[in-house]
């Protein structure tokens, strides 16, 4: 009886001879190298040493533009009403007592869309005096980099607490003291405006902490009354909350009120 490989060598040889090839025919075309195809032609190329003044500028304009894009989430939350509305819809959900309802990215959503209706005044301002006028070449970088920050300088000052503009402007050790608000530096503005928006969501965080504390107190001392010590005052003041922030309308109170704190 013939062994597995003894079998497979006839079997083999036999579909060799079927088909019409030598076994050195079939090797030789198994062992043939397929065509290569020619590489493309590469080319290196550096400008001359040179280059002319508007390239320069172009290159510095797109620098400038990457370095402000990678800054915008920061500019965003630092000199927008962003802030403070983040942090009041934050003292809200701690109040309510709901850990992750509403969810991280709707309050995140709702702020930043918050922040856009708010800041949209702002927004046309600088598009009319610095943006549209520089993109048409009518007014140079400098001079659209100073009417572009003036309307966000101003809104900023609208919000910024003196007795926090004063503490950098001393802390700053400015040369003298500024009388007019063109005289104070953005480096100091911004800040103080920063300070000022937590101190002001802070104070609106303790107002709405306040309602939702004495409905806790009351569920607290209910339970303590009747002896159900065991069983945790904000697991049955939950619902209460949720139907008192329901009937009042909170969110339309929370967002109005945050909308009109900026005007």
């Amino acid at each position: 009886m013939r062994s597995l490989p003894g079998r497979a060598a006839l079997m083999l040889a036999v579909a060799l001879l079927l088909s019409g090839l030598s076994p050195e025919a079939a090797l030789a075309k198994d062992l043939a190298v397929a065509p290569v195809a020619p590489l493309p032609d590469i080319h290196l190329s550096f400008g001359n040493g040179n280059p002319e003044p508007s390239q320069v500028a172009m290159t510095v304009e797109l620098f400038l533009l990457l370095t402000v894009l990678s800054l915008a989430p920061a500019i965003l939350v630092m000199m927008t009403s962003f802030t403070r509305i983040v942090v009041v819809l934050s003292f809200l959900r701690q109040a309510l007592g709901t850990a992750q309802v509403p969810p991280n990215q709707v309050l995140i959503g709702l702020s930043l869309f918050l922040t856009f209706f708010i800041m949209a005044p702002v927004w046309q301002t600088m598009n009319k005096t610095a943006i549209t006028p520089y993109l048409d070449k009518k007014i140079g970088s400098d001079e659209a980099l100073t009417k572009g920050m003036a309307p966000v300088r101003d809104f900023m000052f609208r919000q910024v607490r003196k007795k926090d503009l004063a503490l950098f402007e001393r802390i700053a050790h400015l040369p003298e003291t500024p009388q007019t608000r063109d005289q104070i530096p953005t480096y100091v503005l911004i800040p103080a405006f920063v300070v000022s928006e937590l101190s002001t969501a802070f104070e609106m965080g303790f107002m709405i902490y306040l309602p939702f504390l004495i409905l806790d107190v009351v569920v607290s001392s209910v339970l303590m009354s009747m002896g159900m010590m065991m069983l945790p005052p904000t697991v049955v003041s939950l619902p209460f909350k949720i139907l008192l922030f329901v009937l009042v309308d909170g969110w339309t109170l929370i967002v109005g009120s945050l909308v009109q704190s900026f005007h």
